[in-house]
């Protein structure tokens, strides 16, 4: 497992919209899940670091800006254009360990995700630090995942089409949510 190093430190969690060491930080982090496309996840490191997420946490087929041989990937670099560098993360195999982690160090947790229990995401409150989740491209998280979360938020769709890229709805949610 390749990842920057960093700790969650008491500061981190505890002041929100706060500048640390020059960058803005929120305390908040995003989680990746079963993510396939590199552009996607490039285009996440680059948001996240836009509105001051924290710390990434990529998990399962999640592909990482460093690959199994050590070196730097290209096609997340593409669209990060250098957020990969600056960014902190952390590459977890299993959801489930890692939401459970992120509970247990007072993170409430948010999907991005359609579901019979969504709610708007314009109506999201956040209260702490927060861990906001999205899933694959084309299948979203599973039921099981979702079960596990504090909070299900859904971007409502007015056209023909059912959802968005995940860096869209990602970034999206992320900007509405955390402009508070």
């Amino acid at each position: 497992m390749q990842a920057i190093p960093y700790e969650n430190t008491e500061r981190d969690t505890q002041i929100v919209n706060t500048p640390v060491g020059g960058v803005f930080h929120t305390g908040h982090v995003l989680v990746l899940h079963d993510i396939r496309s590199a552009q996607n996840v490039g285009s996440l490191f680059r948001t996240s670091d836009a509105v001051g997420i924290s710390k990434i946490y990529l998990s399962s087929i999640t592909p990482t800006p460093i690959d199994r041989f050590g070196r730097a990937r290209s096609d997340i670099a593409k669209t990060a254009l250098g957020a990969e560098k600056s960014m902190p993360w952390e590459n977890y195999e299993d959801i489930f360990s890692l939401i459970d982690s992120l509970k247990k160090g007072g993170y409430k947790i948010i999907a991005i995700e359609q579901s019979e229990k969504s709610i708007d995401y314009k109506q999201i409150k956040i209260e702490g630090p927060t861990a906001f989740i999205l899933g694959n491209e084309v299948e979203g998280l599973t039921k099981e995942t979702l079960e596990n979360v504090d909070t299900v938020a859904e971007i409502p769709m007015a056209g023909d089409k059912e959802s968005l890229n995940v860096s869209v709805a990602g970034g999206i949610a992320l900007f509405r949510i955390l402009d508070k």
